[in-house]
């Protein structure tokens, strides 16, 4: 593979077709080889050749077979319009890109209303797009001059739109630009790029964060127009443009939530409350992302005064030990600890994972955020550009410099190229190594392989620098002060200067709770062993407690867990050998109490976080079965396998969660595994208490059981707190219906008290508490029916007497316990009713009444209520239920128990658009990211005023935002989009 990091722009001049240098692998063993072939083919005669003539070039044709092979969006637009294609291959693509963005601006100037802006707009990006795509695939462009062409778009598409806007308002009369030709200029209002656009460095399917500040004293503006409303207005209209999606797509995502407070202030913000923000308010990832802020677009003089007002708060002009105490905490949230002591390539995120982007741009920045207010030239906004001059300064070492630029623009190229294979912004690369060598033949790597190696090289050169950042820095100069006693309490004035080296905010009150654990009496050290074993520990564990997100209440968090722990020497003695868990430990019980009074209950717990498998691949369903029937085993007795049972759940619950709050699986990975862990179990108990009821009344001869599981768990989407959605059907010998057992039963009978014996299997309360709770509201005819139904009244009810509702949930339902002839049986009785065919207007009728009753039952006006609220998750699952049940009939293939697949079919088979499935895709899975997080930690209404800063931290981190205002903004927004898309599928309401 050529490393097109160099790309091969020295050929300027020559056409696109003609500097071709590289190409992705394609081979010979794929299905679809000949796909492109086939479009050639179907070409006009005239199309065909020209095409043909360009395809002599070398590469030309793999990278066009690449693309048709491995990136249907890139192949759409292939597609769409092949004589585009010719021009771009023959094209001089430098010329070519500054001659389209030039034309597209002077046609928006022109455009006679909104539609057409938004028209020329998204056939620029989509000609653009394809036109970079085709450079950075084919080794062109560097791919740092892949990033400024991407950012020269977005920048140009911000100013068209707030051009033509403008020039609307001063058409209204609203304004008076001194030159109506530049209505921006003068105009008072501010709109700042930040991020990887400020830097000019934005990704393939990148969001493009602006924030937006007006001055209100100085504006065009006539005396009667109120400035906040109209900047307002303006800024909205702005992003309508760029990102509403129409039937061509749409041009940026625009993201407006890095303004200061976004879950509480407007979209643009006057200059005088930005200021006094950042002078009060303003944190320390605020100042990080201030270093890359640029003057975009309006009154872009404006912005360059406003930018240097806001310097002082950003730039710091005295290295003190309150600026380098940010820059640890900022490398303590990044470095909390998440397990990866491997760094691994199915499943990894090349931006935030171990090894990342983001670490990259971490080094740069904080070591800018430190030295840049004494030394001018640190303030850059590029990356590799902060690099070259930390290194010509004397920071970082040339090789430091070489090596992590050479990795950034690799990794860079990798998130190109994972980007453009759907036009998501993505950066995680696929979980299994099947699609895993399918990107690297895409990357141009012969084999998963040969990409695997160069990766993990770049990634643990990048994390082997993040490691050394600001070690050994002693800003207090207390590095050599004799051993510490930690006894001596607040009075001690060398354990508080220790203690606040190690970074504790309160080092007076975490130096009284530590000498309370020395000197107190905590029921867990009245045993001498236990004492002395942690007296030895605690230096070890104070450190490991300063390496958590907040030490201070991390300190706290484990004082409340040390009082309520009964018997923890073997716990003490763990983490004391396994001192990287302290941090882990002290997340865990910081932001989810439930959890840490199962370790303060069952201490045993712990001993699942230091098997070495534990952050490894989560185990599949057959591992978990293994471990099960291992656990359960030699129980003996009922009662005991009862307590095994409960044991095994709680510890897979814990371990899970865990994870979670690590950030060390994907809400995707975690509902799997909570399923896969509720399906064995359920297997296991429907065996025994069957068996178990055999011996005592028989079996009926050709009797068959079956447990249906339905909604989460049916779905494999549960959470931590999900209850089991259960459906029993049996089916035996009608001519035969009695048990041969010494107490025999008949028929029916029978089956409801084998039921019953299996509900309680799951619901007695034990020493253990507990397994799950068991909701069977969903066999026909719900409460009122029997608890267990035959296959055969099962199906005639489905097929007969069922609502809408009832075949909405069936949607969901799978098979998890039962032998292979009676779940063929019983699939193909879920299939025959779920494909019948329907009226697509009574069905959605149904659906939106449905939704409208439960909006009434249980409200939909809170919107952390990530599954009611309206726009939330039960929106998105009525929609994926009413596109099965309209189009199964015709379309089968659409059918699946999970939500995000059946949108993914329902995109494929062109049922559903692909801007809608864009926005729910999206939506479901920051609800499943946020809902699993806050089912783990919060067991009542989430109420964010009460919430600890550790689960907003956890929160904000599985939302992918900066902050917890940020990620409130997002949520709002995210169900704004979600009901608008709902409305209009079910309720015929066109878009707003």
């Amino acid at each position: 593979m050529i490393n097109s990091a160099l790309g091969n722009a020295d050929k300027t001049g020559e056409s696109l077709a003609a500097r071709f240098a590289e190409a992705p692998h394609i081979a010979a063993s794929t299905s679809d080889e000949r796909r492109f072939e086939s479009w050639l083919a179907e070409l006009e005669p005239a199309q065909s050749a020209c095409l043909e003539a360009l395809l002599v070039h070398p590469f030309a044709r793999d990278i066009l077979g690449g693309i048709a092979e491995f990136s249907p969006y890139l192949f759409d637009l292939v597609r769409a319009d092949p004589l585009r294609l010719i021009r771009l291959l023959e094209s001089e693509p430098e010329a070519h890109l500054a001659a389209l963005i030039a034309e597209a601006k002077g046609a928006v100037l022109a455009a006679a209303d909104e539609a057409e802006v938004m028209r020329l707009l998204r056939r620029m990006k989509a000609e653009a797009a394809l036109l970079i795509a085709l450079c950075d695939i084919g080794g062109v462009w560097p791919v740092m001059r892949v990033t400024a062409a991407l950012t020269d778009l977005a920048v140009s598409s911000v100013q068209a739109a707030l051009q033509y806007l403008l020039r609307q308002e001063a058409g209204r009369g609203k304004i008076v630009p001194p030159d109506p030709e530049a209505p921006e200029i003068g105009c008072g209002l501010i709109v700042l790029a930040m991020g990887k656009m400020g830097a000019g460095e934005l990704n393939y399917s990148s969001d493009i964060d602006l924030i937006v500040f007006f001055d209100p004293d100085a504006t065009t503006l006539v005396p009667d127009i109120e400035p906040q409303p109209f900047f307002v207005r303006l800024t909205q209209g702005m992003a309508r443009i760029l990102q509403q999606r129409t039937y061509e797509g749409y041009v940026f995502r625009v993201d407006l939530r890095l303004r200061p407070d976004p879950s509480s202030t407007q979209v643009a913000i006057s200059r005088d409350a930005a200021l006094n923000y950042y002078e009060r308010e303003g944190r320390t990832w605020e100042r990080a992302a201030m270093i890359k802020a640029r003057a975009c677009a309006g009154d872009t003089r404006a912005g360059e005064a406003l930018l240097a007002e806001i310097a002082p708060f950003v730039w710091r002009k005295h290295l003190d030990f309150a600026a380098l105490a940010d820059v640890h905490d900022m490398k303590r949230q990044m470095q909390t600890y998440r397990g990866q002591s491997e760094i691994a390539v199915e499943g990894h995120n090349v931006k935030v994972g171990r090894g990342g982007i983001r670490e990259i741009e971490f080094f740069a920045q904080t070591q800018q955020l430190i030295a840049g207010g004494r030394h001018p030239e640190l303030r850059v906004r590029p990356t590799l550009a902060a690099l070259d001059i930390l290194a010509s300064s004397n920071w970082i070492t040339s090789a430091a410099r070489d090596e992590l630029a050479a990795a950034y623009e690799f990794l860079r190229r990798v998130e190109h190229r994972l980007q453009m294979i759907a036009d998501e912004q993505t950066h995680a690369l696929p979980e299994d190594k099947e699609a895993v060598e399918r990107f690297a033949w895409f990357f141009g790597f012969d084999s998963r392989e040969a990409f695997a190696r160069d990766l993990l090289r770049q990634l643990e050169i990048v994390q082997g620098h993040y490691e050394k950042l600001f070690e050994g820095d002693d800003p207090t100069g207390t590095a050599s002060l004799p051993a510490i006693d930690y006894r001596a309490g607040p009075d001690d004035p060398r354990l508080l200067a220790h203690l606040t080296t190690l970074g504790f905010k309160k080092p007076a009150a975490v130096a009284q709770t530590v000498c309370d654990w020395l000197t107190g009496d905590y029921r867990v050290f009245r045993n001498e062993q236990t004492r002395n074993a942690f007296v030895e520990f605690v230096p070890a564990l104070i450190e490991g407690l300063a390496h958590a997100e907040e030490p201070d209440r991390a300190v706290t968090a484990f004082d409340h867990f040390l009082k309520a722990l009964q018997r923890g020497g073997r716990l003490i003695t763990l983490l004391s050998q396994n001192r990287d868990l302290v941090a882990l430990v002290a997340l865990v019980l910081g932001a989810a109490p439930r959890l840490g009074e199962m370790l303060a209950r069952q201490p045993q717990l712990m001993d699942g976080l230091i098997d070495p498998r534990f952050f490894g691949a989560m185990p599949d369903r057959r591992e978990l079965s293994a471990r099960l029937a291992t656990t359960v085993q030699d129980a003996g007795s009922y009662e005991e396998f009862l307590d095994r049972l409960r044991l095994f759940g709680q510890e897979s619950l814990f371990l899970i969660g865990t994870r979670i709050l690590s950030g060390t699986v994907s809400a995707q990975q975690a509902s799997t595994a909570f399923a896969d862990v509720a399906e064995g179990i359920v297997h296991t108990v429907h065996g025994l208490v069957a068996d178990r009821f055999a011996a005592q009344h028989g079996r009926i001869k050709g009797q068959e059981t079956a447990i249906i599981a339905m909604g989460r768990l049916g779905s494999r989407e549960m959470t931590a707190s999900s209850d089991l959605d259960l459906i029993l059907l049996y089916d035996f010998d009608s001519d035969n219906p009695d048990s041969d057992g010494q107490k025999s039963l008949q028929g029916a009978h029978y089956f409801a008290r084998l039921t019953q014996r299996l509900i309680s299997a799951f619901t007695t309360r034990t020493n253990y508490g507990v397994l799950y709770e068991v909701d069977m509201r969903l066999r026909p005819s719900g409460r009122a029916g029997p608890v267990a139904s035959s296959l055969v009244s099962f199906a005639d009810y489905q097929a007969n007497e069922a609502w809408t509702w009832e075949h909405m949930a069936l949607t969901r339902a799978r098979v998890v316990s039962a032998s292979p002839e009676f779940t063929a049986r019983i699939q193909e009785v879920i299939r025959d009713v779920l494909t019948r065919r329907r009226d697509p207007v009574v069905t959605a009728n149904d659906v939106a009444d449905m939704r409208r009753a439960i909006a009434q039952e249980k409200g939909e006006t809170d919107h952390w209520d990530l599954k009611y609220a309206s726009g939330g998750m039960v929106d998105i699952d009525f929609i994926a239920q009413y596109l099965q049940l309209v189009h199964a009939h015709d379309k089968p293939e659409i059918l699946d128990v999970s939500t995000l697949q059946v949108l993914e079919n329902a995109c494929r088979l062109g049922v559903l658009g692909q801007p809608e499935t864009e926005i729910l895709r999206a939506a479901a899975r920051l609800y499943h990211d946020l809902t699993q997080i806050l089912r783990l930690c919060v067991s009542e209404r989430f109420k964010p005023e009460t919430a600890g800063t550790d689960l907003q931290r956890v929160m904000a981190r599985a939302g992918d935002a900066p902050d917890f205002s940020s990620l409130e903004a997002r949520v709002k927004e995210t169900q704004g989009e979600v009901r608008r898309v709902f409305s209009a599928l079910l309720e015929g309401k066109p878009p707003a």
